[in-house]
């Protein structure tokens, strides 16, 4: 879990480089996220956790924070792969 947020943190760090981000810190009330980083963080966590991101995990809810992505992770890796 630890790890997973270390991950997400450094893909961050390359767009907030002038600010450690916390677990909780709402990424897109600083400002910093635009749809184009958006659709790279999606991309980014169905490449470094290998988990397939669907439409309906496309809300802002799941991606707002460190611990929300990390969530999301956890319940795609939990969840049995559907036929």
């Amino acid at each position: 879990m630890q790890e997973r947020k270390e991950k997400i943190k450094g893909f961050l760090a390359q767009y907030f480089r002038s600010r450690a981000l916390e677990d909780e810190e709402d990424i897109f009330a600083l400002g910093f996220v635009n749809s184009l980083l958006a659709m790279q963080l999606v991309n980014f966590v169905e490449k470094e956790f290998g988990v397939t991101i669907d439409d309906e995990d496309l809300d802002f809810e799941n991606f707002r924070t460190i611990s929300n992505i990390d969530a999301l992770i956890e319940r795609k890796v939990s969840s049995p792969a559907e036929a």
